[in-house]
């Protein structure tokens, strides 16, 4: 794979560091999960005996608010792949609270596992599971999150962030210079702050937004991030206002995934506006049936199957005492040729202290980066993208008001 510099920055806030539980109090803990369930959020073991690996690999995810991605895609794929492998897993989801995730490590390290797979709900927390996990010889993936701060993971499984937003201004931008606005009301609707890859996606789409602002072409309104991610609604409640604010004179936003898409598109038409340029990020159901209704202009399709696939082989690879910067994960598979085609992973160099690129994937204070590219979804990809990998269905997209689009009619 190519070793290139990835563009990241944005530094992180560190929280207080929790202490390590006795010894005996994390094995009574992991002897009453029972090896199926945690007693601290959902769980899924499967496995023949640790496999080729030896030990058991645990995957600890956020939430269920903030994307409905964790449960309806990752953990299924995590769970194929490490049942393919013959791997002992567990699949944890914290439900968004900080104390149940770092409980949930814990009981993975008094379990013996090798490696622990982390999408942590924030980066300060995040950092204390690392240096928990570290100080028990377990090796850590950070997935998709990356944990400034910190001392820093083994290895970091994500897409290209920058990229992501980046994507969503290639879509916008022409779209928003089509309206003929002199000067365009832009809004950026940024993901939640305690999670770095929302400073990374607004890196992406505010590079074109400053530069129209700077030739005043367009007009930045307002520039809010979601505290969160509008798990519980906030965003909308944000939307409401900036529109109340702009006199509801706004004419396109960059929402930083799906969920904030839907909440601002509730906003825009409680107030009569729209639909408007739009972005978003996940490729959720409802996001591509927004898409479809016209409500949405784009989404982010990050493939998760090959995203997944490539931690379950950076951590096997760890557990196997190899380099995980080393991988070469096969996705024809699973996915696509249009979408393999379009796929490159590449592996670079991240700082754990404040998430800045590094020279190398490799050198004191650096994580090895694995990054993929994301692809932009518009109505006229979603058949070739989203749909030809069996990352949504026809089935779940063309229900209620979807099913009378042309699209479903013409798939159906």
């Amino acid at each position: 794979m190519r070793r290139l510099v990835h563009r990241s920055n944005r530094t992180g806030a560190r929280w207080h560091v929790v202490a390590l539980l006795s010894v005996f109090a994390l094995a009574a803990i992991a002897a009453g999960c029972g090896g199926d369930e945690t007693a601290s959020g959902t769980g899924t073991a499967a496995g023949t005996g640790g496999g080729a690996c030896g030990k058991p690999i645990w995957v600890l995810l956020p939430d269920s608010a903030t994307s409905p991605r964790w449960e309806s895609d990752d953990r299924p794929y995590f769970d194929k792949a490490f049942t393919a492998a013959g791997v002992d897993h567990t699949i944890v989801n914290a439900e968004g609270d900080a104390a149940t995730q770092q409980s949930q490590a814990e009981q993975a390290i008094a379990a013996g596992a090798s490696v622990i797979v982390l999408t942590s709900n924030d980066t300060g927390s995040g950092g204390t599971i690392i240096d928990l996990a570290k100080e028990a010889d377990v090796q850590v993936i950070e997935y998709d999150r990356f944990n400034t701060g910190s001392s820093g993971g083994a290895a970091y499984v994500s897409f290209d962030n920058v990229k992501v937003g980046a994507t969503m201004a290639e879509v916008l931008e022409p779209k928003i210079e089509a309206l003929g606005k002199n000067p365009a009301n832009v809004v950026e609707l940024n993901g939640g702050e305690e999670d770095n890859n929302a400073f990374l996606f607004k890196d992406g789409y505010d590079a074109v937004v400053q530069k129209h602002v700077a030739d005043g072409s367009w007009k930045l309104v307002a520039d809010q991030f979601v505290p969160g991610w509008g798990a519980n609604g906030e965003g909308q409640g944000i939307m409401e206002q900036i529109l109340t604010d702009a006199n509801n004179k706004v004419d396109a936003v960059f929402a930083a995934n799906d969920n904030l898409a839907q909440q601002a598109i509730n906003a825009l038409e409680a107030a009569g506006v729209g639909p408007i340029p739009l972005s978003g990020q996940d490729a959720s159901a409802a996001g591509i049936q927004n898409i479809l209704l016209g409500n949405q202009t784009m989404t982010v399709y990050k493939p998760i199957q090959a995203e997944a696939e490539t931690a379950v082989q950076a951590a096997l690879a760890l557990c196997g005492g190899q380099d995980p910067a080393t991988i070469e994960p096969d996705f024809s598979g699973s996915l696509s040729a249009g979408t393999v085609g379009l796929l490159d992973l590449q592996a670079v160099g991240i700082k754990a202290a404040d998430g800045k690129p590094a020279e190398s994937a490799t050198g004191e204070g650096v994580v090895p980066y694995l990054s993929l590219t994301p692809i932009g979804v518009t109505v006229d990809k979603i058949a070739d993208t989203v749909i030809a990998d069996k990352f949504r269905t026809i089935a779940e997209i063309c229900t209620g008001d979807t099913a009378d689009t042309d699209f479903c009619k013409e798939n159906s």
